[in-house]
């Protein structure tokens, strides 16, 4: 069997032997009975950053893609240009369009291929914010530059709304302007501040419950404008309440990266569909369990998916915002990009522990589709800490 030297907390190193059963793999054409948005990450060129590579990185364009085909291939649809792909962190707008603009053409010549697109605010300086004119104007460039292209929209939380706005009733004015000119439905975007500090208050209140209740009358107002809503509160109680209270033919979209397992299940009354970063690292795993429970086995469903959820809660555990170097990772030690680099330098965000407690969890799940290959990569990055 397989074992490798992981370092723990205490500084010691621990020997780790790899499960010796075979990996997760995504059934030929999936079918899912819920819908299922993975986040994307985006893969940089290390080659090529020049001085400016921490707001401006290169892109690689065909691992990029490629990345995509992966994801449409076991079934999933894509959340384009979200946090996950480090969007206000280390991606600006300008390079987030070129991404939508070629996921679009890309979708395009795939069969079956899916979706939609993150409108936010990101090209906007928040200190430069004077008023919700400002505000609406930057969303209406972003949506027209997705909608131009045939793209569809989710109206992402903005950091300058969120500085500007003085009250829930600011927060209705800008998103009854922007949801009267979609021109198809949208989902709606709620990020916590536990994932962007900078989002706190969202809705007028830093009450969740006054705050839901703001949204709810955005959404009874625009009802035929709003596909779902994506709630990020990792506070399974907060979704099903909204989900409960949601108008017909609204769907809950989860991005709890905590609890997705049972949320989706549901209740034997309501569930929620999702659209989540996690999948972007767990694919296989996740397109297995949802085939599973797409012909009523959920035991399968559950034996498939909740291996997956302390993998998920130690790459989002606080400070939540760094969760994209967990994801990073994994698609490195999974092959689909040849090196461990992140716009920005984002990979440093998380210490080695970190990533020593992922390689673990992923493995336990059965998420390293080629072992020896994860555990040279794990052995090549530990001896950047010092341990050969």
């Amino acid at each position: 069997m397989t074992t490798i030297l992981l370092p723990q907390a205490d500084g010691s190193l621990n020997k780790y032997q790899l499960s010796n059963e075979a990996p997760v793999l995504a059934p030929e054409n999936p079918e899912f009975n819920r819908i299922a948005y993975a986040a994307a990450h985006v893969v940089v060129d290390p080659l090529r950053q020049g001085s400016s590579w921490l707001d401006k990185p290169s892109i690689d364009w065909e691992a990029t893609m490629a990345f995509r085909h992966h994801l449409w291939s076991q079934g999933f649809k894509i959340a384009e240009a979200m946090d996950t792909s480090q969007r206000g962190m280390g991606v600006d707008w300008p390079t987030a369009k070129e991404l939508i603009h070629r996921s679009l053409d890309e979708a395009r010549a795939v069969d079956g291929a899916d979706l939609a697109a993150g409108a936010g605010t990101d090209q906007l300086s928040v200190a430069d914010v004077q008023s919700l004119d400002d505000v609406v104007a930057a969303y209406e460039e972003q949506m027209d530059a997705i909608e131009s292209k045939g793209g569809r929209l989710i109206l992402m939380a903005s950091r300058a709304l969120a500085a500007v706005a003085q009250s829930a009733e600011d927060y209705i004015r800008v998103y009854d302007r922007l949801l009267n000119q979609a021109q198809d439905k949208v989902i709606l975007h709620w990020l916590g501040d536990v994932f962007d500090p900078a989002l706190k208050g969202y809705w007028g209140s830093e009450d969740i419950g006054l705050a839901m209740g703001t949204v709810l009358q955005i959404i009874e107002s625009n009802r035929e404008k709003v596909d779902g809503i994506k709630i990020s509160l990792l506070s399974k109680e907060w979704e099903v309440e909204l989900r409960n209270r949601l108008p017909d033919g609204v769907k809950m979209y989860t991005g709890d990266d905590f609890n997705y397992s049972e949320l989706i299940e549901g209740d034997g009354e309501k569930y929620s569909h999702a659209l989540l970063g996690i999948f972007d690292a767990i694919a296989p795993a996740a397109s297995a369990a949802l085939c599973k429970l797409a012909k009523g086995d959920t035991k399968g469903y559950r034996d498939l998916l909740e291996p997956t959820v302390p993998l998920s809660r130690e790459i989002f555990k606080a400070p939540t915002q760094y969760y994209k170097a967990g994801v990073v990772f994994l698609a490195w030690l999974n092959g689909h990009q040849n090196h461990f680099v992140m716009a920005g330098g984002m990979q440093s965000a998380r210490e080695i522990t970190h990533y020593s407690r992922v390689f673990q969890f992923a493995d336990q799940a059965g998420l390293l589709r080629d072992r020896s290959m994860a555990v040279t990569r794990m052995q090549s990055l530990l001896a950047m800490y010092g341990v050969n």
